[in-house]
């Protein structure tokens, strides 16, 4: 599905998307992990892809965990995608220390987007407002997300993380092509 993402410019941690206010075009995909049938709980996944000049495009994936300050680094079941908040799980390098993400649904259609310095108290960035009546892409055509090739602008990857996710990253990208 598509949406737009709206950047308020009031948080100050070094990297320039989240920084800046700003509007962009966004391609949107909420999955279940485990695929279990829809009355079992799951860890649900949010993939938002963002539009950037230029043909290029940034990638941020979150999945169901808690806000708190340990709970954000855990992976947390739910029956909804909409009763949990989502995060990054793992840290992004920016200017003022490891920074997490958060999407919080307000709504079906509408998610607050948090940053936190890692432990730290979450502070909102953005809002997510969701077009669910009209996907961009056939419901057949592939749409791989990848936020180590393709990262917003401020917003690196630490070695760790990079060596952490690489290999399932790399056996996607074989299995595609």
């Amino acid at each position: 599905m598509t949406g737009v993402l709206q950047r308020f410019g009031s948080v100050q941690t070094g990297a320039a998307w989240l920084d800046e206010a700003g509007e962009d075009d966004v391609l949107v995909r909420q999955s279940r992990a485990v695929g279990l049938p829809a009355v079992a709980p799951d860890i649900f996944g949010l993939a938002v892809r963002v539009r950037l000049a230029e043909d290029r495009h940034g990638d941020l994936l979150f999945a169901s965990t808690g806000l708190g300050r340990l709970s954000r680094f855990t992976l947390t079941a739910s029956r909804s995608p909409y009763r949990r908040p989502l995060t990054t799980l793992l840290p992004y390098r920016t200017a003022a220390g490891p920074v997490v993400l958060a999407a919080v649904h307000v709504d079906e259609r509408t998610v607050d987007l948090r940053c936190a310095v890692l432990a730290g108290p979450w502070r909102t960035f953005g809002q997510l407002r969701l077009d669910t009546d009209s996907p961009t892409t056939a419901s057949d055509a592939p749409i791989s997300f990848d936020p180590l090739l393709h990262t917003l602008p401020g917003l690196e990857n630490y070695g760790w993380v990079r060596q952490l996710r690489e290999p399932s990253y790399f056996t996607a990208r074989r299995s595609r092509s």
